[in-house]
């Protein structure tokens, strides 16, 4: 994306829906539209107000439409992109560029699973894969574990670095009512957990929650005039790389390298500006790659990196800090929900949790396995 469009657009309005287990026959265009109204409550705007439209689901086959449907509006602009994980942050950079285009004033971005209610397996079924499907893998964990297992071998990762990453998200999720997960975890329960994929045990695996997010989206001046402090999009990346993890080229480093270096040309920031990150834990190794995709470490280093508590509060670079997909919740797709974190912490709304000082955020999602890459930064008043 063009660097002119640095600071140009604003989200006006975030909110999760429900989260957790819902009741019966909830379904995921309920969560959205839960969602919504709470994030445009958030905004001080109103459905009539919305004209332009980004769904993703693996639910809903056809997201805009139905979600259209649902709430009684029709948008001028809409867009049913499905990366996985990351087609959120792939939302923003296209919301961007509708809103500066004039084919939209306001952007809704809404999601919603009922994954744990329905089923991980029905929720999101794999495509079928000739390739693959004869070694019988538990997928996406088993593509995860490969990664992981290979990182392992080039570069000296442990299972107790993969540990790290899940103490430290456990130890944020305490710190915030919203979270699923609500007991302490050691580093030692975390090893001793049960293996689901070699290296991989249930602990270094995110939760299978329903749930739901909105953002809300609009132009630089007319955000400033809602009921939220504006919190402005300063860049975002967006890459493509493989459809299934034996066609990845290099099981260690993923097209995060490109998606983050094109956010960082948006914004004209680098990572050591990035005072909180939001980055994609399905399972425990990919903060580490991403930590080192990203920039924020050398490659191989990024099991040192997340030691001794160093991404935990307290620690040196606050990762996660609403619990991530390891502890606060994880409904099938949880990149949404990585941004609604980032902008209540450039707002100052985190409590316990709130990073001092924080001007500028990253949320990096991750579609598939290891496919999708997008990378999105956002910033305070100040950083304009």
């Amino acid at each position: 994306m063009n660097a002119s469009m640095r600071g140009r657009v604003a989200v006006a309005g975030v909110a999760e829906s429900d989260l957790g287990q819902m009741a019966a026959g909830t379904t995921p265009l309920d969560l959205m539209a839960q969602a919504t109204t709470r994030a445009l409550a958030d905004a001080g705007l109103s459905l009539r107000d919305v004209d332009g439209l980004f769904v993703a689901s693996a639910q809903v086959r056809f997201g805009p439409m139905m979600l259209a449907e649902y709430l009684g509006i029709s948008p001028r602009c809409f867009d049913g992109t499905q990366i996985g994980g990351s087609s959120f942050m792939s939302h923003v950079a296209h919301a961007v560029q509708a809103i500066e285009a004039g084919a939209c004033e306001v952007a809704l971005i809404a999601y919603g699973s009922t994954q744990r209610s329905v089923s991980r397996t029905t929720a999101s079924r794999p495509d079928p894969n000739p390739y693959e499907d004869p070694f019988r893998p538990l997928l996406p964990v088993s593509a995860y574990a490969l990664a992981a297992s290979r990182h392992m071998h080039e570069y000296g990762t442990t299972r107790r670095h993969l540990a790290e990453v899940a103490v430290a998200a456990r130890q944020w999720a305490l710190l915030n009512p919203k979270a699923w997960e609500k007991e302490p975890l050691a580093v030692e329960q975390v090893l001793s957990s049960r293996m689901v994929s070699e290296p991989l045990t249930v602990r270094d695996c995110c939760l299978v929650l329903d749930g739901g997010g909105a953002m809300v989206l609009t132009s630089a001046g007319r955000a400033r005039s809602l009921r939220k402090p504006p919190v402005y999009v300063l860049g975002v990346g967006e890459a493509l790389g493989h459809g299934t993890i034996s066609n990845m080229p290099e099981l260690t480093t993923t097209c995060a390298v490109q998606s983050g270096q094109a956010a960082f040309a948006m914004a004209g920031f680098g990572p050591a500006d990035v005072d909180v990150l939001g980055l994609y834990d399905a399972f425990t190794i990919t903060p580490i790659l991403f930590l080192e995709d990203l920039g924020f470490c050398a490659k191989g280093d990024g099991g040192a990196f997340v030691a001794d508590g160093a991404i935990a509060p307290g620690g040196r670079l606050p990762v996660n800090t609403n619990g991530g997909g390891l502890s606060y919740c994880h409904p099938g797709m949880y990149g949404l929900l990585a941004m609604i974190e980032i902008v209540r912490q450039i707002r100052g709304e985190c409590g316990e949790r709130q990073v001092a000082s924080c001007d500028v955020g990253l949320a990096h999602g991750n579609g598939a396995v290891l496919s999708s890459q997008c990378t999105a930064l956002f910033g305070s008043a100040g950083t304009l």
